[in-house]
């Protein structure tokens, strides 16, 4: 890379982590901190934590044909702005209503699209896939970080002080935007990698590939959203670790899943059977979801807090590149785009539905829902994939 890309994907990459950290922090929190405010149930609280994920569907695919209209940096300077207003209602509520609010609004902030069409425009083409990946990767950095700051800062003032250090990275991401990314050489110019297109949305919703791919990201973060109702009070309660101590659980079962993920990384690539991986990563969700949502000893507690984070982490790598590999390029930006909208629908399904089954029906009603979703995600993801001619829209993938 130039030193100008280096300069702006390194930028990109920075306001990208700092918009999801601020969107993950609560993640760990909100099950434990919302339960004191004003209305809540824990139907209410799913659905605070999952209303970004709504919004965020529904507004990144207009966000980025916006882009390409009147521009990358309006737009994401607008967005950064809704996020930040969204932060402010979240840390200002004294109700379960107030924060499902905030939390909307920081979803409605969607700028996911536009930043990826500005890697674009400042990258060539030869360097661009690398930029993206490199963006793409402080998603997972982001998840990480907001399972440690997140209990370290609400231990200083509780989800009001979340919310407002969420406020203070958007912006800090404005700043960045404003001077630290040059002003993109083609502003507006539509490319083929990323952002959703009208006319090709047909193709991807019938290529069952990328069906069976988008079911997949759907039901990874529904389990993520649902489980996550459960695992703090059960490590509150059951496992008996103060809330300002959880971080010291979970910085290690995330650190130490690269010790997983690594191994099946080279089985499917070195090995010649990522399809095998694949469907024993599934596997993996399931044991891990059974045990946590089952055990109440410490050590095996962990062990499964570790081994969904392995799963977890695999699919969150390999599900983008599989469905990158399942289309021609001229239909990426387009399949990739349904395939971020079903990941937001998921993110939202499984904090509403989630809490409503936890109200309703206990730790034991949540953990046979997802683990009969994931059955279901095993059974879709059985068959091989085969080849889809070019016509159609795909080429075979992984």
């Amino acid at each position: 890379m130039t030193a100008l890309e280096r300069r702006s994907v390194t930028s990109l990459a920075l306001l990208y982590n700092f918009r999801m950290l601020g969107l993950f922090m609560v993640l760990p929190l909100l099950a434990l901190y919302a339960i004191d405010f004003e209305g809540a149930t824990p139907t209410l609280i799913g659905i605070a934590l999952g209303a970004y994920g709504l919004t965020q569907a529904c507004l990144q695919i207009p966000f980025g044909w916006l882009s390409d209209r009147v521009g990358r940096k309006p737009v994401i300077i607008g967005g950064l702005l809704i996020f930040a207003f969204g932060s402010i209602v979240a840390a200002l509520a004294d109700s379960i209503d107030g924060i499902i609010l905030g939390r909307a609004l920081q979803g409605a902030g969607a700028i996911a699209s536009s930043v990826m069409a500005l890697v674009a425009d400042l990258t060539r083409p030869e360097q661009r896939t690398k930029a993206m990946a490199i963006v793409g990767a402080s998603i997972g950095l982001a998840f990480a970080l907001a399972l440690v700051l997140g209990p370290l800062v609400a231990g200083f003032g509780g989800l009001e002080a979340v919310f407002g250090f969420t406020a203070f990275l958007a912006l800090c991401g404005i700043a960045i935007v404003t001077w630290q990314i040059p002003d993109p050489p083609r502003t507006g110019t539509i490319h083929a990698e990323v952002g959703a297109r009208p006319g090709l949305m047909g193709l991807s919703l019938r290529n069952p590939t990328l069906l069976r791919l988008d079911a997949g990201i759907f039901t990874l973060h529904f389990v993520l959203m649902a489980s996550f109702q459960v695992v703090p009070g059960v490590l509150e309660g059951a496992i008996g670790v103060d809330r300002e101590q959880h971080w010291q659980v979970y910085l290690p079962a995330v650190l130490l899943s690269v010790l997983g993920i690594l191994p099946l990384m080279r089985l499917a690539e070195k090995g010649g059977r990522p399809h095998l991986v694949f469907l024993g990563s599934i596997g993996l969700l399931f044991l891990s979801l059974a045990l946590l949502g089952l055990v109440r000893e410490p050590w095996l507690f962990y062990a499964a807090l570790w081994l969904f984070f392995v799963g977890f982490n695999y699919m969150e790598a390999v599900l983008p590149s599989m469905v990158s590999k399942a289309v021609d390029p001229g239909g990426k930006g387009t399949a990739l785009g349904i395939f971020s909208t079903a990941q937001f629908l998921g993110i939202f399904a499984g904090g509403a539905a989630g809490g409503w089954v936890l109200e309703q029906y206990g730790v034991t009603g949540m953990t046979e829902l997802c683990l009969g979703l994931i059955a279901l995600w095993f059974l879709v993801a059985l068959p091989v994939p085969r080849t889809v001619p070019a016509a159609v829209g795909g080429v075979s993938s992984p």
